[in-house]
């Protein structure tokens, strides 16, 4: 005999706890009335169940259409009558007093019932604005930007959140594959500002300058125009930290410049993880006015097969139960993923499991492989392996 699963003892799957929960929701406003009917002929005349009649619409009104809201407490005043009719009670004083409380209370719950359906579509529609906002400010790369294997995630804290501080843009441009990932201070739209001047900034830079180190000066310089523009706490505070990268072709290597930001992974073909840790300590973008430098370019190896993941602290510090930090390294070291898309679908689905789903900070990630020549493009649905 097959062993049956925990849960149900029936061998089936449990069903999950949120659809046990709106199966429960569903039964409630019922529930409530054959309820308050028991209670009513149960007990004696001096005892009424009006409360529970009232309270079946108020239930029904949060969670359900007007018209269901409506039959609850159609099906709650005749309860309410058709007790007094069947205890003989109509012609005394407190029968019409619980009628007209319960179809009071009904009319209200149609009130609420109306209040919160309009609330819900004006939500859904500042839903449907954020996220086109995000998509304008924050548009998702290309799957194939100059022959490497592009894939990008940002994942909200907030449910149904979509606009955030954490950016990322990647561009092709004369001197290979650019790209900048990003986390601006703050949150809200000020923050969405600031990632609009950065990607703004980017994009115009890397066509134009010659090095890596010119593109960091650029952003640079942008923010800090940026700062001087706005007279409140940002125009002192403000600080973006940020990575960029740029992949010449046919050099096999990849060039980095860390501006205060976690640093890259470089996952290699054969499982080695290696940590892409600048070579001199930066201050973030826009804290010019605090220390001046000259950005200096690291080079590293960068092979066909393996893949680098760029990520925001979103990533870093998230915590699981007992407040420990998330490290990407220890838990993606020896793992070998079929692509980029892969990689961030084992990874966001493994911090979720770490953090329980309740991670505290937007998460930005970027994934670029460098495919093997020769070797045919792999399809997204291949299993991870682990």
């Amino acid at each position: 005999m097959g062993q049956r699963s925990a849960g149900d003892g029936t061998g089936r799957p449990p069903r999950p706890r949120g659809e046990r929960t709106r199966r429960f929701v569903r039964a409630l406003p019922p529930l409530v009335i054959i309820g308050g009917i028991v209670f009513d002929l149960a007990t004696p005349s001096s005892y009424t169940a009006a409360p529970m009649f009232s309270a079946a619409p108020l239930i029904a009104a949060p969670f359900f259409s007007k018209l269901t809201t409506l039959l609850t407490g159609i099906a709650a005043v005749l309860a309410c009558v058709g007790l007094h009719v069947y205890n003989g009670t109509t012609t005394q004083p407190p029968s019409a007093t619980e009628t007209l409380t319960v179809i009071t209370v009904s009319a209200l719950a149609m009130v609420i019932n109306r209040v919160i359906q309009r609330s819900g579509r004006q939500l859904a529609s500042a839903r449907v604005i954020a996220e086109t906002a995000q998509k304008a400010v924050l548009p998702t790369p290309a799957e194939r930007i100059g022959g490497l294997q592009i894939a990008a995630r940002y994942e909200a804290a907030q449910a149904d959140a979509f606009i955030g501080g954490d950016l990322f843009a990647v561009q092709d441009t004369p001197y290979g594959v650019r790209l900048v990932v990003g986390d601006v201070r703050g949150k809200g739209l000020e923050a969405v500002e600031a990632v609009a001047v950065v990607i703004g900034a980017f994009r115009e830079a890397a066509e134009q300058e010659a090095t890596l180190e010119g593109v960091a000066q650029r952003l640079e310089r942008a923010l800090t125009r940026e700062g001087t523009r706005r007279d409140d706490l940002d125009a002192i505070e403000g600080f973006t930290t940020a990575v960029l990268a740029e992949i010449p072709r046919g050099d096999g290597l990849v060039r980095v410049v860390n501006r205060g930001h976690p640093e890259p992974l470089l996952l290699l073909q054969d499982g080695a993880l290696e940590h892409l840790e600048p070579s001199q300590a930066a201050l973030p973008l826009g804290m010019g006015d605090v220390a001046a430098w000259p950005d200096r370019a690291d080079e590293t190896p960068y092979p066909p097969g393996s893949t680098l993941l760029f990520y925001t602290d979103g990533l870093s510090e998230a915590r699981d139960a007992t407040g420990a930090f998330y490290e990407p390294g220890g838990r993606l070291a020896g793992r070998i993923f079929p692509g980029p898309e892969e990689l961030l679908d084992a990874l966001v689905d493994d911090v979720r499991r770490y953090t329980g789903g309740g991670s505290t900070d937007d998460m930005a990630l970027l994934a670029v492989g460098r495919p093997v020549e020769g070797q045919p493009e792999r399809r997204r649905t291949m299993p991870v392996v682990p």
